[in-house]
């Protein structure tokens, strides 16, 4: 019998292994899977992705209708490899191409010559990819975008590696002689390196950028859109308050004037919190169900705060325990939420406890990070799934969870939520944080607009009034108007010489509801960000390069603002401009896209493609109409229109181009929209050859909502007829 050495068995090991890894590489060809979206598989992917825990699905019509060019990359400059049970991608780069996405961040946009470790986590205060929504998707400049679908960590190089076999090597410079030396040179490619055998790659063409993200979108099932008392205002009350207390609360809002539709109920309501219970403090909330209807009686919905860790004194914990990992998070232990079993238990306990007795939603926290407080990575779930995993879906999870049991009732809610990934566009959540940098509140709101994620800028405390009536005005055009009292008690009216400010711009964000709504309408149906960056507005993401390989800023006089970063502005639905000031700024610059640009306030001319620089005063927040921009409002009121109200509309119209708008409207608070039960309303602004401009209006679509007086009232804000 011939013997093979044992150096020489592993050899053979090893190829073998070698072998089989490579081959699980052998990619299946690019495939369009949705008109404009394209799918490629590499290797064996895993039997959880963020998209199956998402578990939504694609807006196929609403696909269909959005512009069709052909596959945005040159496919032989894509490579893939699978590699020691490791996903190794790479994309190309062209030189002078900004890449925009790659999870919520908070001080940059352009990702290009950043490494990001994509990984669900709190923010730390630098953008390095640990993160409450580390979405692995990013649009280009150039008018598509790419999503890597895995549940796993994603090292991320955005241009920073230069390839030996690169086609396009960055030119040889000697930093002892040549001034243009770069420490970073000119890299054309995106590589990416997930610990997994094998993910799922998807293409989405654009062929603009915004058009990129509205496809992204309605794959994922298109954008949520929240009850109309959801973009009302929202008062987080302080964490031991009881059912008294935030009664009083409700009635100093009605005594103070002040808007006010839904309060966010802390964890004191929980009989123990940190980890939960889920059940009511018969101390503090005696009877909650009483609780609950006399808010509904002063038009005030409930939003309960509460992390997904069981306590052991909860009734819960006996039947949850064996469905849970090895691991528990301050005591408490982390539900498998992948399991149909928990997700029953979970069902019964919350639809028992709270939907039942009116609850309207839900404040999702701690399902992000810090490592030195969640589970470990070394935990295991009874599903199989890793530590890693559960980290980077157990946002999604929960989210899906709670929204599912609104969807079964027909009733929409709205809430908030610290974690989130790929696939959670069509989540009734806006994500938050303990972050507090207003600047970067702006950013990250700018930021989400890329990744199909809603951010919301909230105020807590201020050092002085300037700062608050600031940070009021940013939380006013947002996503959620909301004020997080649960540490200090503060209210709108805290600095008695702002309060009156602070109350305009509440006012002025419910007079914009009709506006808001249809900007959310258009997320819903369209994919259209509600609030989006300047570089998916037109003429923003088209850089010129010259034969040297310099930017032409002469052919596009945006490219430099593009790469310097329009980090403080950003627009709301489709005609606003938002241009937030901050404490201690009496100026600031405003990058005006093409076109005429008029002053909201006043209907004067404020530019026309050019940077201007303004010094608005205190009292008001910086916005700005683009020409022919149609803005509906109501009259003041401090909570949003009822199911049954008929409220005056009031058509603004700034510059002198003909425009149409289309307003949306249906019942504010159920489901029976997805199935026809809405109104789109034409309003049209011509010129008469005469009478100048004029305004019509088409008939409201019969046996359809629509909550206005059909006699609506024209304001014409520039003097252009």
């Amino acid at each position: 019998m011939k013997y093979v050495p044992m150096v020489k068995k592993l050899t053979y090991v090893l190829i073998f292994f070698l072998f089989f890894d490579q081959a699980s590489a052998q990619q299946s060809s690019w495939k369009e899977i949705y008109p404009g979206v394209w799918k490629l598989t590499v290797g064996n992917p895993e039997a959880i992705s963020l998209l199956k825990a998402a578990g939504t699905e694609p807006n196929v019509e609403a696909i269909k209708k959005l512009p069709r060019t052909i596959f945005p990359l040159n496919q032989e400059d894509i490579s893939t490899e699978v590699v020691d049970g490791k996903t190794y991608l790479r994309f190309p780069l062209d030189r002078g191409e900004a890449i925009y996405g790659l999870g919520l961040n908070f001080k940059t946009h352009n990702q290009r010559g950043r490494i990001l470790d994509l990984h669900v986590d709190h923010y730390g205060g630098r953008d390095d990819g640990r993160t409450h929504a580390p979405v692995p998707f990013y649009v280009s400049s150039n008018g598509y975008g790419v999503l890597v679908d895995v549940a796993r960590y994603i090292t991320t190089y955005v241009g920073t590696g230069v390839r030996t076999d690169t086609k396009n090597p960055p030119v040889l410079r000697d930093r002892n002689t040549d001034k243009q030396w770069e420490a970073l040179p000119y890299s054309d490619g995106i590589e990416m390196m997930a610990s997994a055998k094998g993910l799922d790659i998807y293409v989405f063409e654009g062929p603009t950028p915004l058009k990129a993200v509205q496809r992204f979108n309605l794959f994922n099932g298109g954008g949520y859109l929240p009850p109309k008392w959801g973009l009302g205002f929202t008062q987080r009350v302080p964490t031991l308050y009881s059912d008294q207390d935030i009664l009083k609360e409700v009635k100093e809002f009605e005594d103070h004037d002040f808007p006010l539709d839904f309060i966010g109920v802390e964890p004191g309501w929980h009989s123990m919190a940190y980890p939960c219970t889920f059940e009511w403090d018969q101390g503090r909330f005696p009877d909650p169900k009483g609780f609950i209807e006399t808010l509904d009686e002063k038009g005030v919905k409930a939003n309960l705060w509460m992390n997904p860790y069981v306590s052991p004194i909860g009734s819960l914990y006996p039947k949850v325990k064996p469905l849970s990992g090895t691991h528990t998070v301050w005591n408490g232990i982390v539900p498998d939420f992948t399991l149909p079993e928990v997700q029953s238990i979970f069902k019964e306990h919350f639809n028992t406890h709270h939907l039942d007795i009116g609850v309207s939603g839900y404040k999702i926290d701690e399902v992000d990070g810090f490592d030195r407080w969640l589970w470990p990575d070394v935990a295991k779930f009874p599903s199989g799934l890793s530590g890693e995993q559960m980290r980077q879906i157990y946002g999604l999870l929960v989210q899906k969870l709670t929204a599912d049991w609104f969807k079964e009732k027909n009733q929409r809610t709205y809430g908030l939520v610290r974690a989130s990934n790929a696939g959670g566009s069509t989540f009734p959540y806006v994500i938050y944080n303990d972050y507090y940098s207003h600047k970067d509140f702006i950013t990250a709101l700018i930021n989400s607009g890329f990744i199909g994620m809603l951010w919301t800028p909230e105020v807590r405390s201020s050092g002085n009034a300037e700062d608050w009536l600031r940070r009021m005005q940013s939380v006013c055009f947002s996503p959620m108007a909301m004020l997080n009292a649960w540490a200090d008690g503060t209210k709108p009216w805290s600095f008695p010489e702002v309060e009156d400010q602070v109350r305009e711009v509440s006012y002025l964000r419910m007079q914009l509801l009709p506006y808001i709504y249809t900007a959310f309408a258009h997320y819903a149906f369209e994919g259209i960000p509600p609030f989006r960056p300047m570089q998916l507005e037109e003429g923003f993401y088209n850089i010129e390069e010259k034969e040297d390989g310099k930017l032409d800023a002469t052919a596009n006089p945006y490219a430099m603002a593009q790469l310097k970063e329009i980090k403080y502005q950003y627009m709301m639905g489709e005609y606003l401009l938002v241009a937030p000031m901050f404490a201690g700024e009496t100026t600031r610059k405003v990058v005006l896209p093409p076109g005429k640009w008029y002053d909201f306030y006043t209907g004067e001319l404020a530019g026309e493609g050019e940077v201007i620089e303004i010094e608005p005063g205190l009292d008001k927040i910086p916005l700005f109409v683009k020409d022919g921009g149609i803005i509906p409002m109501i009259p003041k009121r401090r909570q949003a229109p009822g199911k049954e109200e008929k409220l005056p509309l009031e058509i603004r119209h700034y510059g002198g181009k003909e425009a149409t708008y289309n307003l949306y409207d249906d019942d504010g608070t159920s489901f029976d929209f997805e199935q026809g039960a809405h109104s789109w309303t034409s309003f049209k602004i011509v010129k008469h050859p005469k009478k100048g401009l004029q305004g019509t209006m088409s008939k409201p679509q019969k046996n359809k909502p629509f909550s206005y007086d059909r006699k609506v009232t024209w304001k014409f804000m520039t003097n252009s007829n």
